[in-house]
C-alpha cells in the first residue's frame, strides 16, 4: 500500500519525507539550543544586552550575548546537518556537491540571518505580551524558525539545490 502510494504521488511523498526527516535538523536545532543555554547563559553568563545591525538581543529574555550565540550554533549545525539529509535521503540527489553547497550555503545563510533576527522579536513577544517565561519563549521561537525555514526552503531545495538528474523510475 505504501509502495503504491510512493509510486502514484512521488512529490507528496518526498514533500511528507522532506518534513518528516527535516526532524533531525530540528532535533539538532532544539538540543542545541537547550545545550546553549545551559552553556552560555546559565554556566558562562554571558547575559549581557547584544545588538549589531539587525540582531536584538537586548530585551529580558533574550538572554543576551548568550541567546546571540545558542541560536547561532544552533542554527548553523542545523543547516550543516539538513544538507546531508536533504541531499542524501529525501531528494536522493546526484546534484554536484560543487554546484549544491554553495547554493545551499546561500540558502542557509538567508535562513541562519532569519533564524538569528526573528527569536529576539519572538521571545519578546512571547514574555512581553502573552507572559510566557523565557524559557517556553526560546523554544517557541525555534518552532517559529522551523516553519518558516520549511515554507522557503522546500521548493529550493527540490528545484533549485538539490534537483536529481536521475531519469524517473
Amino acid at each position: 500500500m505504501l509502495k503504491n502510494f510512493t509510486k502514484e504521488h512521488p512529490d507528496l511523498w518526498q514533500f511528507i519525507m522532506f518534513n518528516l526527516l527535516s526532524n533531525i535538523s530540528t532535533i539538532t536545532r532544539f538540543v542545541l539550543t537547550w545545550v546553549g543555554t545551559a552553556l552560555f547563559v546559565s554556566a558562562m553568563q554571558l547575559t549581557s544586552p547584544f545588538k549589531l545591525a539587525i540582531f536584538d538581543y537586548t530585551t529580558e529574555g533574550s538572554h543576551g550575548l548568550g541567546g546571540f550565540l545558542t541560536f547561532l550554533v544552533a542554527e548553523v549545525m542545523a543547516q550543516v546537518v539538513n544538507f546531508f539529509v536533504q541531499k542524501n535521503w529525501v531528494f536522493k540527489s546526484n546534484a554536484d556537491f560543487g554546484k549544491s553547497a554553495p547554493k545551499y550555503a546561500v540558502l542557509a545563510v538567508l535562513i541562519v540571518v532569519v533564524n538569528l533576527v526573528l527569536p529576539g522579536y519572538v521571545t519578546n513577544f512571547c514574555i512581553n505580551t502573552l507572559g510566557l517565561g523565557s524559557g517556553l519563549a526560546a523554544t517557541i521561537a525555534s518552532v517559529v524558525n522551523t516553519l518558516l525555514a520549511v515554507v522557503v526552503s522546500f521548493p529550493l531545495l527540490k528545484f533549485w539545490i538539490m534537483p536529481s538528474d536521475k531519469p524517473k523510475q
